[in-house]
């Protein structure tokens, strides 16, 4: 047998390298591949060697010849393809272990120019791995060092590697070429004509792994898959490991995310409760039960069977507080042994461990490009034989951005509760009115036709929760269009409110807070939420 070694990244070659050689098996190899696994001790033949042909242009053609993709193409039970490798002296290659040049690295890389890109876009490479991949038959095509163990624990026990992995190691080496054209497409796409990177390639290309298939989609009779992006940012769902419970559904999945998108946001400790895809309480507190305890007050009836994330290590008395109610998924970035026991009595409720996002300042964010970073910091939508793709809506508002608009001037309190209040709207749905008091919802009013309504809907139902809304903060997605919602707000109980203006009747609806005696702020940016 012959092995046909050449690759960008080390990790692991030479102890492959050791054990095929053991196994009797002949290795080939280029550049610096050579010359590691030469200067470890092990026999090897140079590409160049068996070619009879140097490289050259600076190792941008070496393995690019018919000694090297005939020994890759020839079927073996074809007598025709052997006898054109027997005529023209050419052995096959069994077994290939080629990993990319770094295209993906580099471009992470600050500073990184076109003409590094370019350099680092391999040819040779995956001109082989395709041809590896094609005849998958008679050709092991490894193309991660994660698969190195696996393929000599098969050749040392059976002497070959079988049909059922050559087949998974060819699809394997089918999805990190797409994956890796798709990464120079995009990155080549979004170059304009100035050298400057737009915030949208020309064609996208979506790279996802599958992670699991799921019993049903949105409903019983659609079905439906889980999938990841290829590079998930830090702290997304995704990166969740699910501790206990029973699997995750679509809608579990879907709640899941507008659940932590929200609570994440937070810096103190805090709990958001989501149902069908809303925040129907939010709260932040000293500690996981105090968080807890006040955004489940915001509507306990919505809560049933709802949704619930924090952002701070749950422990044994808030995981006792929360397993008196009905709890499809609990997620949070840690969680004590003595909680974890305490859940493990709900067995089926599904209990997600998940980090919190890498702090910005730190090295690893450091070192990722702001374009790799704007990546990962995309909204896509799906329509009819398209996608709508949009920037991620992360605008952060400070006490420096808000405008006060009315006479009245909001307090030190009101103005974080304004801030509060506005964070927890951008996660309603639109459109989106939002009561908040002592940093916890109180009514949440989410996708109405008539912002009107929500506003309604949000009193009532912190009515029904028991809940006084005199003294209340209101958070408004969207401008007021109109004195009517902001006369509903204020008849509730809401001496305040954050919105963003913009609307053309802007000074009717300031002047009938002037009228009414409340302070109302502009933020600028709204928060539209589909």
């Amino acid at each position: 047998m012959n092995a046909l070694l050449s690759v960008s990244d080390k990790t692991g070659i030479v102890e492959l390298a050791q054990a095929l050689h053991k196994l009797g098996i002949h290795l080939l190899s280029t550049g610096g591949t050579a010359k590691l696994l030469a200067e470890s001790g092990l026999p090897v033949t140079e590409v160049a060697e068996m070619t009879g042909f140097p490289e050259m242009l600076d190792g941008r053609v070496k393995t690019l010849h018919p000694r090297v993709h005939g020994g890759l193409l020839a079927r073996r039970e074809v007598p025709a393809h052997m006898q054109a490798l027997k005529d023209h002296g050419i052995d096959t290659i069994d077994l290939l272990v080629v990993n990319l040049y770094p295209f993906e690295a580099t471009i992470a890389k600050p500073g990184c120019t076109l003409e590094d890109a370019i350099e680092n876009i391999d040819i040779g490479g995956p001109a082989m791995v395709r041809s590896a991949a094609k005849n998958w038959k008679d050709v092991a095509v490894l193309t991660d060092a994660s698969q190195y163990a696996g393929v000599i624990d098969e050749l040392t026990v059976h002497g070959a590697v079988s049909e059922k992995t050559k087949f998974a190691l060819s699809v394997a080496a089918f999805n990190r070429i797409s994956q890796y054209d798709g990464a120079i497409s995009d990155y080549l796409s979004c170059i304009q004509a100035d050298g400057t990177m737009a915030v949208f390639p020309a064609q996208s290309n979506g790279r996802f792994v599958k992670l699991q298939d799921l019993r049903y989609g949105e409903n019983p009779h659609q079905q439906a898959a889980f999938y990841r992006d290829l590079y998930p940012a830090p702290g997304s769902l995704v990166t969740a490991e699910q501790v206990q419970g029973k699997e995750l559904s679509f809608n579990n999945i879907a709640d899941a995310d507008a659940a932590w998108e929200c609570v994440k946001s937070f810096a103190s400790p805090a709990c958001v409760i989501v149902k069908h895809a809303n925040p129907c309480g939010v709260a932040v507190g000293v500690d996981a039960l105090d968080a807890y305890s006040k955004a489940f007050t915001t509507d306990p009836t919505s809560a049933f069977g709802g949704i619930i994330a924090l952002n701070c290590t749950v422990d044994e008395r808030a995981a006792n507080q929360i397993s008196q109610q009905f709890v499809e998924v609990l997620m949070a970035p840690d969680f004590t042994p003595g909680a974890l026991s305490v859940l493990k009595n709900k067995v089926n409720v599904r209990v997600l461990h998940i980090a919190l996002p890498t702090p910005l300042g730190s090295a690893a964010v450091a070192n990722a490009s702001a374009w790799m970073q704007g990546r990962n910091a995309v909204d896509v939508k799906r329509i009819g034989s398209g996608l709508l793709i949009q920037t991620a809506d992360n605008q952060e508002l400070n006490l420096a951005d808000l405008k006060v608009v009315t006479a009245k001037q909001p307090s030190a309190e009101q103005l974080q509760d304004m801030l509060f209040a506005w964070k927890v709207a951008k996660y309603v749905k639109s459109n989106a009115i939002v009561f908040c008091l002592d940093g916890m919802t109180m009514g949440v009013g989410a996708g109405q036709m008539s912002r009107l309504d929500s506003a309604r809907i949000a009193s009532i139902k912190a009515e029904h929760a028991g809940l006084t809304l005199q003294g209340s903060v209101v958070a408004s997605d969207a401008f007021f269009p109109f004195r009517d919602g902001l006369d509903v707000v204020v008849d509730a109980g809401a001496t305040c409110i954050i919105q963003p203006g913009g609307s053309m009747r802007d000074d009717e609806v300031v002047n009938a807070a002037n009228e009414r005696g409340v302070a109302m702020v502009y933020t600028g940016v709204r928060h539209f939420r589909h």
